[in-house]
């Protein structure tokens, strides 16, 4: 009986990129303000690894963002893993192998963006960048 449950919360579970996706196909209209804005994503490994980035490309894309990706992996943070004394160096070899270099090299005026609130803190940690959740960007984004 857990198991039947367990898997009704599981197919009723989604991002709030794919529910926004799929709202979209039912009829939703938000007016977003004019584009194009960049964005560039780094994935959180547990939202790669179960579902992917497309729905966040796909949201952001619709709100006139033009998404590049940093090919990454990890950013190194892993939750708690980064903070903890005996990971610190690796945490940092990680974080600093693509995923930093690539947020410095990105221009002032891209948006850097990470759903994971431990990548987040390992990009600002790292590249000196604010990251912020995908909901942020598509909410200031609304032309209200």
């Amino acid at each position: 009986m857990r198991t039947d449950a367990a898997r009704d919360v599981a197919r009723s579970s989604f991002l709030l990129e794919e529910f926004l996706l799929r709202e979209r196909a039912r009829g939703l209209e938000l007016r977003f303000k004019a584009g194009p804005r960049r964005a560039l994503l780094h994935g959180h490994c547990h939202q790669k690894a179960m579902v992917g980035t497309a729905p966040t490309i796909a949201t952001l894309a619709w709100a006139g963002y033009e998404v590049s990706e940093v090919d990454s992996g990890c950013c190194g943070m892993a939750g708690s893993f980064g903070f903890e004394k005996e990971h610190y160096d690796i945490s940092v070899t990680l974080g600093g192998r693509r995923l930093a270099p690539a947020v410095q090299a990105a221009a002032a005026d891209t948006e850097v963006v990470a759903p994971g609130i431990s990548c987040r803190q390992q990009i600002e940690h790292l590249a000196g960048r604010r990251a912020r959740h995908p909901a942020q960007l598509l909410r200031d984004s609304l032309d209200t």
